[in-house]
């Protein structure tokens, strides 16, 4: 085989999976899906069972970089679907790499909004880099419900 030959077939591999790596990142349908799906599941079997669940990264409520975080509306952090060390924590004053209060932010935006997406940089759990990211929530009682995407 000639290197001619052997770089064109790693390069159509590369080529090829170029969309299965893409795929990897959940969508803005999908982010809004899965939150729907977190708050029918919440108002089905209460915010103890479900909680839970989310924070144990239920495969309902966490796959690939998307996942469920659940809010009261002063900030403090209900379910994390990523990081089980931040729930019960106030994480009202919590801020991005730009100094975005995002947390504050977002709980205020849900006091006058039902529905809305949010914008602000966090840390990307596959690639471990600080990211833009778009985050769809949802009011639900005195709680936000949300699931974020990310736009590397």
């Amino acid at each position: 085989m000639t290197t001619r030959f052997l770089a064109s077939a790693a390069l159509a591999v590369l080529i090829s999976a170029a969309p299965a790596l893409a795929a990897e990142h959940g969508t803005a349908d999908e982010a809004v899906a899965m939150t729907r799906k977190a708050v029918a599941y919440i108002k089905q079997t209460g915010t103890e069972k479900a909680y839970g669940e989310i924070t144990a990264k239920d495969p309902r409520f966490a796959e690939r970089d998307l996942y469920v975080i659940v809010y009261d509306v002063q900030g403090k952090c209900l379910a994390h679907g990523a990081n089980p060390k931040l729930v019960g924590k106030d994480l009202i004053e919590n801020q991005d790499t730009d100094g975005k209060f995002y947390v504050k932010e977002r709980v205020e935006l849900a006091k006058t909004k039902a529905s809305f997406w949010q914008d602000y940089k966090f840390t990307d759990p596959m690639t471990k880099k600080i990211e833009p990211k778009q985050t769809y929530c949802e009011r639900l009682a005195d709680t936000v419900v949300c699931v974020g995407i990310y736009k590397p």
